[in-house]
């Protein structure tokens, strides 16, 4: 398991690497970062100095040595820099310091902040709502699956079949506005919900935050449907094959009653696909929810970084592709480990 781990781990590594310097050169060239950072008033010292300090004025390759050793946990640095970027691990050596350390992300050209704290502030929105949004489709998309099979070729059969066809092809952001104007617009008088809203309230008095579920609801619906109508096909398959195996005659012959073969050998056994959907779709809906939270206006990495790409605050973006990439590499080795969990006949090595 251990060594298991450690190669996935490894391997992970490297996809983090790939995706840096992907990155890294996807935003080279889009207008002059020195310029965005001084505004219009700044005159030619002041924007040398800037280029200076974000290294753009040296050669290309240059630049992405200097990025990938503030964003790698083990770099080089000088004791200025550490004390300048407030880098965050333990340091050894006089003038050049060795560190491991907290991936550096650079600051916003905007708010001048650092963007780890800009981009965790968003996280906990992105999390919830991708988890609100999972839920509803494992609680919905499984048991309606099974019901499927179990149903096979009758009416309820064929309407699962085809509201799952609709649910995958339509375009999130397409059912998001429709969502957004019904039942946050037309119907808000009745169903409470409004057609945008964040996942906390701020305290007039206090400015602490107060977390509110009332603005979740429709966001993690329309988040929710297209991995829901995904669960629902994946179980509905894997339970056809499943129920036609010979160990479920033979549970039926034993005498266990429907239900338990059905939800307990039936199902358990039928879950691997289904587990490659939820922790794909997962990591999917923490990488993918831009659009849907810039519509409810819910704020989460999505909606931090479409704002960042308008104002082509490009270190916000680069960070939370880096977040994204990362959440990818984890979901995936978890659900590798699941799978043996899960079905005992399959084991990581």
């Amino acid at each position: 398991m251990l060594k298991f781990i450690a190669r996935k781990l490894l391997q992970g590594l490297l996809v983090l690497v790939g995706v840096t310097i992907l990155v890294f050169f996807l935003f080279q060239g889009f207008g002059d970062p020195s310029r965005l950072i001084m505004g219009q008033s700044g005159d030619a010292s002041t924007q040398a100095a800037i280029r200076k300090e974000l290294y753009i004025d040296q050669p290309t390759w240059k630049q992405f040595i200097f990025y990938l050793n503030d964003v790698s946990p083990l770099s080089i640095h000088t004791s200025e820099e550490i004390q300048k970027k407030n880098l965050k691990g333990v340091f050894i050596g006089s003038d050049k310091k060795v560190g491991l350390k907290f991936p550096y992300l650079r600051t916003s050209y905007q708010t001048k902040k650092h963007e780890t704290s800009v981009l965790m502030q968003a996280l906990p929105g992105t999390l919830i709502l991708a988890i609100a949004a999972m839920f509803i489709a494992i609680l919905i998309g499984i048991p309606l699956g099974v019901l499927s099979a179990v149903k096979h070729n009758t009416w309820l059969d064929t309407t699962a079949v085809f509201s799952s066809i609709i649910g995958i092809s339509a375009p999130s952001f397409f059912i998001g506005i429709i969502i957004a104007y019904i039942f946050g617009f037309v119907l808000s008088d009745w169903t409470g919900l409004h057609i945008t809203g964040n996942w906390y309230e701020l305290d007039i008095n206090t400015g602490e935050k107060r977390l509110t579920l009332q603005n979740l609801i429709l966001p993690a619906i329309t988040l929710g449907i297209r991995p829901l109508a995904i669960i629902t096909q994946l179980t509905r398959s894997a339970m056809l094959d499943v129920l036609d195996q010979d160990y479920i005659r033979t549970a039926y012959a034993k005498g266990l009653s429907k239900n338990r073969v059905i939800w307990k050998h039936g199902l358990r056994n039928a879950l691997n696909p289904v587990i490659t959907a939820v922790t794909g779709w997962f990591a999917e809906l923490l990488a993918g929810a831009f659009f849907i939270e810039y519509i409810f206006g819910w704020q989460g990495l999505g909606k931090v970084t479409v704002d960042a790409l308008e104002k082509l605050d490009f270190p916000v973006v680069m960070g939370s592709v880096l977040i994204s990439a990362s959440f990818f590499i984890l979901i995936n080795i978890i659900a590798d480990i699941l799978y043996g969990v899960v079905d005992p006949r399959v084991r990581v090595q």
